[in-house]
């Protein structure tokens, strides 16, 4: 979401609906959606764009319990011990509102945590829209809007699930705007980082420590986070998204479907960003999940890098010795970087984000080809390919197939012929000639009988 484009805020009680509207309403199933109270706790953003209309951004929040008092009541249990943090993170959201959608559920009537949030909303001063869900079709809308003209609020019957009313509910949020909202401008190319790794590293702990506020609710419960949350900051001068993820533990464990959906959108957010921040716990170590997990990225030649954090809590040997395992157990990627961080003290935090644009501007490496051959037989005279079955591999050519991950294609007599350690050393002194230290890379051998002219 544009940082210049107005922002309208969905609130509501627990369970009324709020993330399966956000989800139409920016038209993809970004915030996990399930029929248990307090899934969402921290906040997400998305554009909603709609022809004739200008875009403005929407803000999904968590369930909020209040009390008559204006204070915070215990919530449901997917939300207990977090009614405090899900309450602060909704009001920064407010804070710099243009407007707030307050949702209700028609199904449920008006109910008085209802009432007491109305209350809160009312005292905020914001333009406001009641946004009266799970209304099916016009034949239900007076018996189920009926007692919500109490609130005081403009109301408009719509169901997130089944579509209805939502083109309506475009047209009343944009009427909600400041009159001179700017048209959306050309979105500035920001660096997207994902945060990786099992759950309670610290991934939402480094996300406020380097976005400078507490944007995502962090604490000693593990799975705290849950959707995959895009939190956008600029600094140097330069614009970065992390993604923060839902912790991933091994799949056998999982017997959660929230979990199981928390899960799914941390790997496929990794597919997405440009680089993927790798969290390791200082304190517990390498576990099976880690050593899986850094599999699954090399596999897939993900452009990532390790951080170890909480290093503030382990003792300077454990900490060496630590850094020297993950080293070993990187051994098949060995260009992937190690850093020791801490989100707490700070240390470390520095080299993340210049070393992050390091590795992007590595995978948009692209070689000339009269270069990579001059490269080529610098390296086959440097070292020959072995004899295989007493025939050596003859090297054609050389050329760069595609970038992000930078890909490089030798064309070869026999590729049958070439062993995976032969390739391994072609892939070092590619990476040594060209600079590419940190990115990942493919090598392909392709079997040719002829050199190209």
């Amino acid at each position: 979401m544009s940082d210049s484009l107005p922002y309208i805020v969905l609130v509501g009680r627990p369970n009324v609906g709020k993330s399966t509207l956000f989800n139409r309403l920016i038209r993809s199933n970004r915030a996990i959606t399930h029929d248990r109270p307090g899934v969402t706790r921290d906040r997400m953003e998305g554009l909603v764009r709609r022809k004739g209309l200008p875009a403005f951004g929407i803000v999904d929040t968590g369930g909020i319990t209040l009390d008559a008092h204006a204070a915070v009541a215990e919530g449901p249990a997917g939300i207990r011990g977090f009614e405090r943090d899900i309450l602060a993170q909704a009001e920064a959201a407010l804070a710099g509102a243009a407007a707030a959608a307050f949702v209700v559920d028609g199904r449920d009537g008006l109910l008085p945590l209802d009432e007491y949030l109305a209350a809160h909303v009312r005292r905020m001063g914001l333009p406001t829209l009641c946004v009266v869900n799970k209304v099916d079709g016009m034949e239900r809308e007076d018996e189920q809007m009926a007692e919500f003209h109490r609130l005081g609020f403009p109301l408009l019957p719509v169901s997130a699930e089944h579509g209805y009313n939502i083109s309506a509910l475009c047209e009343d949020l944009a009427a909600l705007l400041p009159k001179n909202a700017a048209a959306e401008p050309p979105a500035p190319p920001a660096l997207r980082l994902a945060m990786l790794g099992r759950p309670n590293a610290g991934k939402s702990s480094l996300i406020n420590a380097l976005a400078g506020e507490e944007r995502m609710i962090v604490s000693d419960v593990a799975g705290t986070t849950r959707d995959s949350v895009d939190v956008r900051f600029c600094r140097d001068g330069r614009d970065y998204v992390f993604v923060d993820t839902a912790g991933v533990r091994r799949r056998t464990r999982i017997t959660d479907s929230v979990e199981k959906f928390s899960v799914n959108a941390a790997i496929k957010s990794s597919t997405k960003a440009d680089v993927t921040l790798l969290t390791l716990d200082a304190v517990q170590g390498v576990s099976q999940q880690d050593k899986r997990l850094m599999d699954m990225l090399h596999t897939r030649k993900t452009p990532f890098m390790i951080l170890i954090n909480k290093c503030d809590l382990a003792p300077r040997e454990a900490l060496a010795t630590l850094k020297k395992n993950v080293a070993d157990t990187l051994a098949f990627c060995g260009h992937v970087p190690i850093l020791t961080v801490s989100a707490l003290t700070g240390a470390g935090l520095k080299k993340i984000l210049p070393l992050a644009r390091k590795i992007h501007e590595e995978c948009q490496a692209r070689i000339p080809t009269g270069q990579l051959n001059r490269a080529m037989e610098e390296v086959l005279a440097r070292h020959q390919p072995p004899v295989v079955k007493r025939v050596r591999a003859k090297f054609f050519y050389l050329t760069q197939a595609e970038t992000a991950p930078p890909t490089f294609v030798f064309f070869v007599s026999d590729a049958e012929r070439v062993p995976e350690s032969y390739s391994r050393y072609l892939e070092r002194a590619l990476r040594k000639l060209f600079g590419i230290s940190h990115a990942p890379m493919r090598i392909h051998l392709r079997s040719s009988h002829k050199k190209r002219s």
